[in-house]
């Protein structure tokens, strides 16, 4: 997994900036990208254990309405809720 706060040399977008329907995989997490008070550390591990690793295929079910906070993302056959500003640290192409 890559820990290292430089973008890969890709056409990886975060999943905060994904809107419904998008399909990818997961590049890399950047959990300094996020702009939630979780300690980056800790919203990295948290996104480990939610399924969120290099390669699993990632999917946007759904967006809220009025910001789209938060979103619906479907991780390998799972189903995550996620705030926009911890879906920044992920990163998908």
């Amino acid at each position: 997994m890559r820990t290292d706060q430089t973008a890969p040399q890709t056409c990886a977008l975060s999943l905060a900036e994904a809107r419904k329907g998008f399909r990818g995989r997961l590049v890399s997490l950047l959990p300094l990208k996020a702009m939630g008070r979780l300690d980056p550390e800790e919203l990295e591990r948290r996104l480990i254990e939610l399924g969120f690793i290099e390669g699993v295929e990632l999917e946007v079910l759904h967006e809220a309405p009025f910001g789209g906070d938060p979103i619906a993302v479907r991780v390998g056959s799972a189903t995550v809720a996620l705030r926009r500003r911890d879906a920044m640290a992920i990163l998908a192409e």
